[in-house]
């Protein structure tokens, strides 16, 4: 049995989880994140910049702390593996993105709703993933083997995606909004942003709602690939926990920023698919060879910018060849 150490102390979880609230609570209720609202480019990119500046800022803050406690390596090492955990889960988000759009587009909800749908599945997410972290936690504490299943898991999954990448999958044919369609009264049209609405008396769950709950089921999905993944670079829960918020309180923006260029980065599928082929490979291997933090975070980093650039390439190719 091994045990799972962290650097974070009771009030820094605390000061953490109060941040996140009070971010939540901010994009609720001052800056209209409850009212209908088309969200412009602009603004969508304005709002990455502001939460991968506020991920920086608080791996420098961390850095900071660390080094004047516990010591410089100590600190360069936490520093690492936090900025490698960003950059995995943020990266692992993106193919979230593909999905939101299918489901949005499928459900055909109007872009001034799909905001607030949004933040109501990031929500949802951090509840999900703050369970899963600490089940993850205490699995691996209780179980240090169970790390190698992770990774064989995260293997299969990689290859799995590598070979299914350009495969488009079939909204309709998804069982639980069969069964949801078949055992629920949803209304044929929209009510505002209302989640359920009432017609000639009788109560009715909104086309939006379906949404949300694929919305939540995705997340879930996805959230069984990045937990594991980011536990292949650090089993410190705190640097975990952080890493995993700040990427999902970042996916609303960056969905809104992608969301009308998508399809230029079709070849982004491919290099998420090689990242987790080399995280389940990089666990499986620890036993005999342990890959540093820093070789970790430049080898996805090239693989995700070495997609990004052969997206873009090709895209512009055949936006010339049409």
């Amino acid at each position: 049995m091994s045990s799972i150490e962290s650097f974070a102390s009771l009030p820094m979880w605390i000061g953490f989880i109060v941040f996140v609230l009070g971010m939540l609570a901010l994009d609720m209720f001052a800056l209209g994140g409850r009212h209908a609202h088309r969200v412009k480019p602009k603004e969508a990119l304005s709002w990455s910049l502001i939460w991968v500046s506020l991920a920086f800022a608080f791996a420098g803050l961390m850095w900071w702390y660390l080094d004047a406690n516990v010591g410089r390596e100590i600190a360069n090492q936490k520093g690492m593996e936090f900025l490698s955990g960003y950059l995995i889960e943020k990266a692992l988000s993106v193919d979230n993105i593909f999905v939101f759009l299918m489901i949005f587009g499928y459900f055909a909800v109007p872009p001034e709703m799909q905001r607030r749908v949004l933040l109501y599945g990031v929500v949802g997410a951090i509840v999900m993933r703050a369970v899963m972290i600490m089940l993850g936690a205490w699995l691996i504490a209780q179980f240090s083997w169970i790390l190698y299943l992770f990774g064989a898991f995260l293997l299969f999954t990689g290859v799995k995606m590598l070979i299914f990448a350009d495969k488009e999958g079939d909204l309709g044919q998804n069982p639980l909004l069969k069964w949801l369609r078949g055992h629920l009264r949803v209304s044929h049209d929209y009510d505002g942003e209302k989640f359920f609405t009432v017609q000639n008396g009788v109560r009715y769950i909104t086309p939006l709602l379906l949404v949300l709950i694929l919305i939540e089921l995705s997340d879930l999905v996805f959230a069984v690939d990045s937990i594991p993944a980011i536990f292949a670079i650090t089993q410190d829960p705190f640097i975990v926990f952080t890493s995993n918020m700040f990427a999902i309180m970042g996916l609303r923006a960056l969905y809104f920023l992608l969301a009308d260029s998508a399809e230029r980065f079709h070849l982004l599928k491919y290099g998420l698919a090689l990242v987790l082929i080399f995280v389940g490979a990089k666990m499986l291997i620890a036993y005999w060879f342990h890959v540093p933090v820093l070789w970790s975070l430049g080898i996805v980093g090239v693989i995700l910018l070495v997609s990004v650039i052969l997206s873009l390439a090709l895209s512009k190719d055949k936006h010339k060849a049409a």
